[in-house]
């Protein structure tokens, strides 16, 4: 189990009484962003539907390529959407007031374990991304799964699956900086270790329609990873950081939560991608296409590198759970918007669910 620790109250939104995977000193209860109730799947498809087939994902590990060095190389290669996207099409709300990123508390193994950074490669140098390490209801306590954004994984429409692709939770555990970070060793970059994924699952639509600008595809821009202890570890990832986050595939309209928050590691200027930070705002509705369901839309000054960080709500019985996931963002960095999961969301993660070894 995990707990949010308290936040801060922001103006327009009702106030998330913990950040993820923040430990008591009493005990840990439950874990990006609301006051929920119920609503039936967001995106058309039956919950048992099929996923089609997508090629097939190899990731062999490549052992001592992900150094610290190299992890502090890496940028982000997310390309911002153009301001106003959406305010013509579909259930698009006022665009939300800037909310300044929160640096989150340290050591983050401590205050926030549920949450880590993503690298991979793309053809364009390495990359990276934010993740969240999710309950896997095949492995109750073991779990290895890894939620994220398709487009960290995924090159969408065209392309293929990124390589190299490896999960970091606790990256940067004490947000060293400048020549302390430069100097750092793995313990300190890489406290839990670096796990390589070797299983992943996106949506059809991503694979299909995703595109680096314009905010084709964000409505289904999610993905999840299984991934494997690292060499000499042993343990699921769960067991590891002590933590994971459960994930709701229900959650309503933004007209009907209070409030979200999102949490990632930003690396496009005036962030340097070393540090965790979140943002907690009341939500409201983005539509890329008024035949695709709504996105979620909070205020946050995050950039690039956030992507696929958790954004995480509480539900009607005082319950947080990981609702969406950083999809896209404007030049100007005022606001982030993620995806409504739903049924596809679901198909997506019952697919990689169990792929991890049963807890002996």
């Amino acid at each position: 189990m995990y707990t949010l620790r308290a936040l801060p109250h922001r103006p327009g939104g009702r106030s998330l009484r913990r950040p993820p995977g923040a430990r008591t000193a009493a005990a840990a209860a439950v874990l990006a962003l609301l006051a929920v109730t119920g609503c039936s799947a967001v995106d058309g498809l039956a919950p048992s539907g099929a996923l089609p087939a997508l090629p097939a994902f190899s990731n062999p590990v490549i052992p001592g390529l992900w150094t610290p060095n190299r992890m502090a190389d890496a940028v982000s290669a997310d390309i911002p959407v153009a301001d106003g996207l959406g305010e013509d099409a579909g259930a698009t709300d006022p665009e939300p007031a800037p909310v300044p990123a929160a640096p989150e508390k340290t050591p983050y193994a401590r205050n926030a374990a549920v949450v880590g950074k993503l690298f991979f490669d793309t053809p364009e140098g390495p990359s990276v991304c934010s993740g969240t390490v999710v309950e896997d209801p095949a492995n109750p306590g073991a779990s290895g799964l890894v939620w994220t954004a398709g487009h960290c994984v995924h090159a969408g429409a065209g392309g293929t699956w990124f390589r190299n692709i490896v999960f970091v939770p606790s990256y940067n555990n004490d947000a060293l900086t400048g020549d302390a970070r430069r100097n750092a060793g793995e313990s300190q970059v890489a406290p839990l270790g670096t796990w390589w994924a070797d299983a992943a699952e996106t949506s059809p639509e991503w694979a299909a329609e995703g595109a680096p600008t314009g905010g084709a595809g964000a409505p289904f821009d999610f993905a999840v990873l299984h991934v494997k202890a690292p060499q000499g570890r042993g343990g699921s990832l769960e067991e590891a950081t002590g933590e994971a986050a459960s994930v709701r595939f229900d959650a309503p309209s933004a007209t009907r939560i209070g409030a979200m928050a999102a949490w990632g590691y930003p690396a496009a200027p005036p962030f340097d991608g070393e540090r965790m930070f979140s943002c907690q705002d009341r939500p409201g509705r983005l539509s890329v296409r008024d035949d695709q369901p709504p996105l979620y839309r909070i205020g946050c000054t995050m950039t690039g590198g956030s992507s696929g960080g958790g954004w995480f709500a509480e539900g009607p019985d005082g319950s947080v759970a990981l609702v969406s996931n950083t999809s896209i963002g404007p030049a100007d960095n005022v606001w982030l918007a993620g995806p409504r999961l739903g049924a596809r969301a679901k198909s997506v993660y019952e697919a990689v669910s169990g792929s991890g070894s049963p807890r002996s």
